[in-house]
């Protein structure tokens, strides 16, 4: 019996002693509950699903569990900026109790945050507290419309949870992000569930598309612009490049034609002649077409 309690409670197992002579594996881990999936290696054998873990971060180790097995990872592996985090060990008994507890440790500063929030009349929302595994830190995260300032609340936090306290800012971008939902398409919200880093999304994206520009189609739970503009943007920008441009005046079966309309996912156009009889002219059809020199465009 000792010596079983000693196993579960030494990080560093027979088993674990000379990781560098066994296979890489990975897997997907969460380290909050309903957030976000990160690819992590290890080259520990025997890990299992729900599982949880010790993994190596920019703070520190903390805790995960895991959520599932990625196979076939290529030989070849990404860039150092894409490599995922490290799993150094299995965790001890205490440290699984802990982790269990780290929910229930995070709302409870949610909730004295918030209430000292009130009390000194901020204007601020918060909307996330993020506890480092080791007690070093606690992050409250929040939204503004304008700067804060929240020394008289750092204050009270600190002398009520005896650690460090840092208070970061945020958009609606990341508040969405973190709170997570459904999007107009039915699926997860995809910042909340894939999307690392946000890139600049622009109304011109959603005119290469043909998208209706009505603020309600092509805005997502934050109000922003959708971030599944950006893509199929470039696509739509590459395939449009090589058809004729709308506007342009070309000849086809010795007709003079007038480009009106694109179909970049069938790559047909619509053209319209003198007499307002409109055509659609397939891939092969607008290719054989001779386009009209630029001066001769009305």
């Amino acid at each position: 019996m000792m010596n079983q309690e000693n196993k579960n409670n030494n990080p560093a197992t027979a088993e674990e002693k000379h990781p560098q002579e066994r296979s890489l594996s990975h897997f997907k881990v969460q380290f909050r509950r309903k957030e976000h999936l990160f690819s992590a290696s290890t080259r520990l054998q025997g890990l299992q699903k729900d599982d949880v873990v010790m993994v190596q971060t920019e703070h520190g180790l903390e805790p995960a569990r895991l959520i599932s097995v990625v196979p076939g990872w290529p030989e070849k592996e990404p860039s150092k900026g894409a490599l995922p985090v490290s799993i150094v060990r299995r965790v001890t008994r205490d440290e699984a109790a802990k982790f269990e507890k780290l929910d229930d440790m995070e709302h409870k500063a949610f909730s004295t945050c918030s209430e000292l929030i009130e009390k000194l009349n901020l204007p601020m929302n918060l909307v996330k507290v993020e506890r480092f595994f080791n007690g070093g830190k606690i992050i409250f995260y929040f939204t503004a419309e304008n700067r804060v300032d929240f020394r008289e609340l750092v204050k009270n936090l600190v002398q009520e949870f005896r650690t460090r306290v840092e208070m970061r800012q945020i958009g609606v971008r990341h508040e969405t992000k973190m709170l997570g939902g459904l999007g107009c398409c039915g699926r997860e919200l995809c910042c909340s569930s894939f999307i690392q880093n946000f890139e600049s999304v622009s109304i011109k994206m959603a005119k290469e598309q043909n998208l209706p520009l009505n603020p309600a189609k092509i805005s997502g739970a934050c109000n922003r612009l959708l971030c599944c503009l950006n893509y199929e943007y470039k696509t739509y920008k590459s395939t449009r490049r090589g058809m004729p441009k709308i506007g342009r005046t070309i000849t086809f079966n010795n007709q003079t034609y007038k480009v009106r309309q694109h179909n970049v996912l069938k790559e047909t156009v619509v053209v319209v002649n003198e007499n307002g009889e409109e055509i659609s002219l397939n891939k092969d059809e607008w290719k054989s077409a001779v386009a009209q020199p630029a001066a001769k465009d009305k």
